[in-house]
């Protein structure tokens, strides 16, 4: 097993403060927004095996087998399939969906037969894979996930009171559910750049002042009034007006999965995600929206949050269940005194300590003792013993 070393990326949606106050650093007043782990050759966590800190990805490159395992390699090929990150909101993220893993590829092959360059700002499929995400929450945080339902949604824009926002309550309230979400999506977000400025103004002002009143939309008026004050007039803050508003505690989860719409407005949490960088924005940011192909990708379907709860098992993991299986999630919390845990070793893994001192411990006689925020990869077939006084987060594969 190895220590791990990270890059921290300074998106400008980050928070100034949280991942240096997980890490023990002092802030250096600029935004960082995420911590990588992994082999994404856009940020591979280092190592050291005697001669100096080298990507993960090239000793990966360099000995699949013994790094991964064949059993991963059977389901996943000769990489790690997985990006694991400490994710800090200070601001919120763009309202975005990902692509199902056929509609990926499909994307991916076009843009290429087209030569649209891979960096373009306009590309929307940067590689062939899908992009399903798992974030689990540190401290409380906010985020918007999936449609609410029609009816739902038409009581809280009509709530408003605003003049502009009154054809989607009617299409809303008239067309059967996934042809309603569609139609008003798709209006909001071809409507006139001026006109639906003010609507957003006018909602904006609106939020806030029922956010402060209380009553039933209370807690999300309060949420899409922060998204519109981070992208003012950007029609995004309408559509993020159609999505569940949700909170999560400290341990809980949601699962992400192709389709849904969704959006992290703020908080610290780890994310668990497919090794893609494929995303269709919706709004909330100024880069590219291409609303055909983004229709054409996301699921009208009305969902409530599905709020994860770690099942714990007889040997003291406790599991995020997902439908997925190039990423598997899940943690330990360990007690001074308790019995070590013993770590399945037939995958590979990345093992992050979020709070106390985790110590573990190789079958080969390696030690190692991992401090809040700080990690270790765990190549398939090293036995690992973990104990401590703390919460060791484990990510690997189902294979």
């Amino acid at each position: 097993m190895d220590r791990l070393v990270n890059t921290v990326r300074p998106y400008a949606w980050g928070s100034t403060t949280a991942i240096p106050e997980l890490l023990g650093t002092e802030p250096t007043g600029e935004p960082q927004a995420e911590l990588w782990m992994g082999a994404h050759p856009g940020a591979p966590s280092r190592l050291d095996r005697g001669s100096g800190l080298v990507p993960l990805n090239d000793v990966i490159d360099a000995d699949p087998p013994a790094e991964l395992g064949k059993a991963a390699i059977d389901r996943f090929g000769p990489r790690l399939p997985f990006l694991f990150k400490i994710l800090a909101a200070g601001a919120p993220l763009s309202l975005q969906v990902h692509p199902d893993l056929a509609q990926a590829k499909a994307g991916f092959e076009d843009e290429e037969a087209r030569g649209i360059p891979i960096d373009a700002p306009h590309r929307n499929y940067k590689d062939a894979n899908h992009k399903p995400e798992m974030l689990c929450a540190l401290v409380p945080f906010d985020g918007l996930c999936g449609f609410r339902k029609p009816s739902e949604a038409a009581d809280l824009l009509e709530g408003l009171g605003v003049d502009g926002l009154k054809p989607y309550v009617d299409i809303l309230r008239a067309q059967p559910e996934g042809e309603a979400l569609r139609e008003v999506l798709a209006a909001v977000l071809t409507a006139d750049r001026d006109a639906i400025a003010e609507t957003v103004t006018e909602a904006t002002e609106a939020a806030e002042r029922l956010s402060e009143e209380g009553g039933r939309f209370a807690d999300a008026y309060a949420a899409y009034a922060k998204a519109a004050h981070s992208f003012p007039g950007d029609p995004g803050v309408i559509a993020a007006m159609l999505l569940n508003y949700v909170r999560l505690q400290p341990g809980e989860a949601l699962y992400l999965g192709a389709g849904v719409p969704h959006a992290y407005l703020g908080g610290l949490g780890v994310e668990l995600m497919a090794n893609s960088d494929n995303v269709l924005r919706c709004g909330l940011t100024p880069k590219h929206v291409d609303v055909p192909e983004l229709l054409r990708i996301v699921r009208f379907e009305p969902s409530e949050p599905a709020v994860l709860r770690p099942e714990a098992s007889e040997d003291g993991e406790e599991v995020y269940d997902t439908p997925i299986d190039e990423f598997r999630l899940s943690r330990y919390v360990l007690a001074p005194g308790g019995a070590p845990r013993t770590l399945d070793d037939r995958t590979p893994q990345i093992l992050l300590c979020t709070a106390g001192t985790v110590h573990l411990n190789s079958k080969d006689g390696s030690e190692l003792d991992l401090a809040r925020g700080e990690s270790a990869y765990v190549p398939a077939g090293e036995q690992v013993e973990a104990s401590g006084d703390g919460t060791l987060f484990r990510a690997t594969v189902v294979a």
